[in-house]
């Protein structure tokens, strides 16, 4: 007798990130869901650094917070510090982050799954699809186990065939103490799929009673740390734990460059690409020899653990020479080391191979989601997983597909970019990669999102409560400015003190705060100000929402309007089925790439790598319009 009689809903393989939000995601909407992983003690293991959020990542984690998955929540009740980065640019550019106690978040992913209705757990590797008539029925476990499905989630991380490169030493693993997973690669690629390598890369852990912080500069949290759930389920952080920061220097660079000829990057042995935007200590001192230095961040991995990550010096040169390198590096010179970096290679699939909800095109109710569609990161990671979460569920139960569009989240942008361009090297997403990023905020992420997660049912009433009474509340405030004058003498004195030019008679409040001088605590200086905010009760996030749409109404329209010009190419939908041999004067590049991804719409068409607007306007008229 089997112990899995029942068939499962989903079954998601991979209890990292992505393997988290895809099991919560598809529980929560009500499939009855299996999350299979070789160690249930790992689940949403930091395996790099214990950080969440940060340039572009922050508006994921705040995107997936407001479709209704767990990032946000477990990273606010395990955060050690705060920081909202880019504060010094426009809105469109804020970014939060949070540093994370490593081992309460992965103990706070599973309390939250083991919470969750619906979801089973079981620990095994998966070392086999069953596939028949092109979908997939389930999967095979190590001990020959066959647990069926109507769908399933791969989410492997670095764990298909991975290999540990640690100098001249290799060695199978799928990250450090844990062994690699064997066999699924095998079964894709015999159902067809195109399968590639790739490579990241960690840094080595240290003892951090072994540091002289003196000779580092501190690097503190905000003086009003924000969070970043929506939800009033977690509260901003009240004490915070410090970084610091250190550099490299010449006498660093020339003991790394000793060990280059035992590196596996220089020797050979690796083939295969790392991510471009987050290089070894050794590709930077190669790619950059006339920089004199680089920074080192030295992150705390939690409240009460003296292990510490040392940011930026990713490595898998071999650990003698790590060693030695960092004792030369200011308040490293008696470094102890916990563990050595290393590099690791391991299989992912081109995502062209992918439909926009992250289902093969080759076999239905397969999705991938995470570092086997080529990404990196921990947020682009969850993010994919929540989404194929969502959609494997959707699919199941023969409801229509949740595919978010590019001017709707930066979420819609990473799938898009993997499944529109591909990716030949570990993908990571930044704000330039959106061209819509004054619409994709971070401060409004849930204004955009929670009421399309709460149709589909995952996001509650009460989130969807919360948001409109946030959008009404910030909104009545910005017709507060625009109906209310403020007297020539209560302005002037804050223009004067400002740099800002005087007025000669009173003047709307909504034209004196659109102002670049003038920000929301010079405007809490006027009486009629402060009693609005008061009288109403409101809190941070209006107040911000309300200045944001004041200071940048006329960005903001004017970017939501060339986005509606664009919407419109999205409308044209090409068949499936449609025969690009007979247009004879498509390009060469473009017929082939066309028959190869099958773009849903023209304006996914147009954004294939290789394909001129001639191409698209002869598309166009063949099809009519």
């Amino acid at each position: 007798m089997s112990i899995f009689q029942d068939i499962y809903d989903v079954i998601v393989v991979g209890g990292g990130h992505a393997g988290s939000e895809a099991a919560a995601a598809a529980a929560n909407l009500g499939s009855k869901t299996l999350l299979v992983t070789m160690s249930l003690q790992n689940i949403a293991q930091m395996s790099c650094n214990p950080a969440m959020g940060g340039i572009a990542k922050g508006q994921i984690v705040r995107e997936i917070d407001a479709l209704g998955g767990y990032s946000g929540i477990v990273s606010d009740e395990t955060a050690i510090q705060f920081k909202m980065l880019n504060k010094s640019k426009g809105p469109a550019m804020w970014s939060p982050r949070v540093q994370s106690d490593r081992m309460r978040f992965a103990e706070k992913w599973r309390l939250m799954l083991e919470g969750t209705p619906n979801l089973d757990f079981y620990q095994e590797m998966v070392k086999g699809l069953i596939i028949e008539n092109n979908e997939i029925k389930g999967v095979v476990t190590s001990l020959g186990i066959e647990i069926r499905a109507k769908a399933v989630v791969l989410t492997n991380g670095t764990f298909l065939n991975g290999l540990i490169h640690i100098g001249e030493k290799q060695f199978g693993g799928g990250r450090a103490g844990e062994s690699a997973a064997y066999g699924i690669t095998e079964d894709l690629v015999r159902a067809g799929f195109e399968a590639g390598r790739m490579k990241t890369g960690t840094p080595p852990r240290v003892d951090g009673r072994s540091l002289d912080y003196s000779k580092m500069n501190e690097e503190k949290g905000d003086d009003l740390p924000a969070k970043f759930s929506y939800s009033d389920v977690t509260k901003p952080l009240v004490k915070q734990k410090s970084c610091h920061m250190t550099y490299t220097s010449l006498e660093v660079h020339d003991i790394l460059r000793e060990g280059f000829d035992r590196s596996p990057m220089f020797n050979g042995r690796i083939q295969s690409l790392g991510p471009r935007y987050c290089p070894s200590i050794e590709d930077k001192i190669n790619r950059f020899a006339d920089k004199e230095r680089h920074q080192l961040f030295v992150e705390p991995e939690g409240w009460d653990t003296v292990e510490v990550y040392v940011n930026g010096f990713s490595t898998s040169l071999p650990e003698d020479v790590q060693f030695k390198a960092l004792r030369s590096v200011a308040g490293f010179e008696n470094v102890k080391f916990f563990r050595a970096g290393y590099a690791i290679e391991y299989d992912y699939f081109p995502p062209t191979q992918l439909q926009h909800t992250l289902e093969t095109k080759l076999v239905s109710g397969l999705y991938f989601a995470g570092q086997i569609n080529g990404t990196t990161g921990y947020e682009e990671a969850a993010a994919q997983g929540l989404m194929a979460g969502i959609n494997a569920h959707l699919k199941v139960n023969e409801k229509n597909p949740l595919i978010l569009k590019r001017d709707e989240a930066y979420i819609g942008v990473l799938i898009d970019d993997l499944i529109t361009k591909g990716t030949e090297e570990p993908y990571r997403m930044f704000t330039s990669r959106a061209e819509y990023r004054t619409l994709l905020r971070q401060d409004n992420a849930d204004i955009r999102l929670t009421p399309l997660s709460h149709a589909i049912g995952l996001a509650s009433d009460k989130r969807l409560k919360r948001m409109e009474q946030k959008l009404s509340e910030s909104e009545k405030m910005v017709q507060f400015f625009k109906e209310t004058s403020v007297a020539v003498g209560e302005i002037n004195p804050i223009l004067e003190s400002k740099g800002s030019a005087t007025v000669s008679q009173s003047d709307k409040m909504f034209k004196v705060f659109s102002r670049p001088q003038i920000d929301l605590d010079d405007m809490m200086k006027i009486s009629a100000v402060k009693n609005y905010v008061e009288t109403h009760q409101l809190d941070t996030e209006i107040l911000e929402q309300a200045e944001i749409q004041v200071k940048y109404s006329g960005y903001i329209e004017k970017e939501r309007n060339n986005a509606d010009k664009l919407t419109r190419l999205e409308d044209v939908k090409i068949p499936a089925d449609f025969n690009y041999d007979l247009i004879k004067s498509l390009s060469y590049e473009a017929r082939e790439k066309f028959k190869r991804i099958k773009p849903v719409t023209i304006s996914q068409a147009s954004r294939i790598s290789g394909v001129s607007p001639s191409d698209i306007s002869v598309l166009l008229i063949y099809m009519g319009r």
